[in-house]
């Protein structure tokens, strides 16, 4: 009987051990700090975020159409990006909806949301 309790401690603790280090994360990724300060551009920083992630269906077939030369204007008489921009439609949709967190990354989620604070111009 103390052998086995020997033998349950033992492979307890082991147990215990390798849960512990493997709880250790070897490497750690923080995305890039994204300063709400900058100047945040349509063109630059916004735009080609729409390219990447949103233009496949929202590129005319899917309101709001994000695609070049056509989203400042759907998004802006289409009201998806009045302040404030934590409740804007744009926003709400690309932190809620399952199907669109998914598609664009933290980093790109929080250019958005600072050039909608920044009055979401057409720049």
């Amino acid at each position: 009987m103390n052998k086995i309790f020997t033998g349950v401690r033992q492979v307890f603790i082991i147990f215990v051990l390798v849960a512990a280090l493997s709880a250790c994360e070897k490497y750690s990724y923080n995305p890039p700090a994204v300063d709400p300060n900058n100047p945040w551009s349509l063109a630059t920083d916004i735009q080609p975020i729409f390219n990447a992630r949103c233009v496949d269906c929202h590129g005319g077939r899917v309101q709001p159409n994000l695609s070049a030369g056509q989203s400042y204007n759907t998004l802006s008489r289409g009201g998806y990006v009045n302040r404030p921009a934590e409740q804007s439609r744009l926003y709400v949709q690309i932190t809620t909806d399952p199907n669109h967190i998914k598609l664009v990354t933290e980093t790109e989620r929080l250019k958005i949301l600072y050039w909608i604070q920044q009055g979401a111009k057409n720049n």
